[in-house]
């Protein structure tokens, strides 16, 4: 593949790329529609992810997710109104607060994850086989996300 300064490929005379970037946004709803089936939408989802691997600050959240204050705001009073999600005061500083998995956020997760699981095994079958490559590969590329969103966040 072909690297432009930086780190942005030529993605336009680059075939291979074009059809996953395409494949990117197919697959979105192929995500989304399981998550409804359980009553989330998918920033829900993503923020319920980030979330159990941890508490956080709503700013590192912000940074994390790639998202304005105001958005993981929103997001939050509507997950902590389902009981979700739990603002609890930073123990170092009161005027702080972190967010956290609530018992019914890691049932929900859990659920939503087999959710969308089990349709990502079905599509990567459509190839023949188990689907183990597609689902394994799909899984080094959501590292590389977070590896990539924690360093633009200041957190790596």
């Amino acid at each position: 593949m072909s690297q432009t300064s930086g780190e942005n490929p030529e993605s336009d005379t680059d075939p291979e790329v074009v059809a996953a970037a395409r494949a990117a946004a197919k697959m979105a709803r192929q995500v989304t529609i399981p998550l409804g089936e359980v009553g989330l939408s998918l920033p829900q989802y993503r923020v319920l992810a980030f979330l159990d691997e941890g508490e956080t600050a709503p700013s590192n959240l912000a940074g994390r997710l790639s998202v304005s204050r105001p958005s993981i705001t929103a997001l939050m009073d509507g997950l902590i109104a389902r009981d979700l999600v739990e603002r609890r005061p930073d123990t170092d500083d009161g005027r702080r607060v972190h967010h956290h998995l609530t018992d019914d956020g890691r049932d929900i997760l859990q659920q939503a994850d087999k959710a969308v699981g089990d349709r990502l095994v079905v599509a990567a079958k459509a190839l023949g086989g188990d689907g183990s490559f597609l689902i394994s590969n799909l899984a080094l590329f959501g590292k590389a996300i977070r590896i990539r969103a924690a360093r633009a966040a200041g957190t790596t």
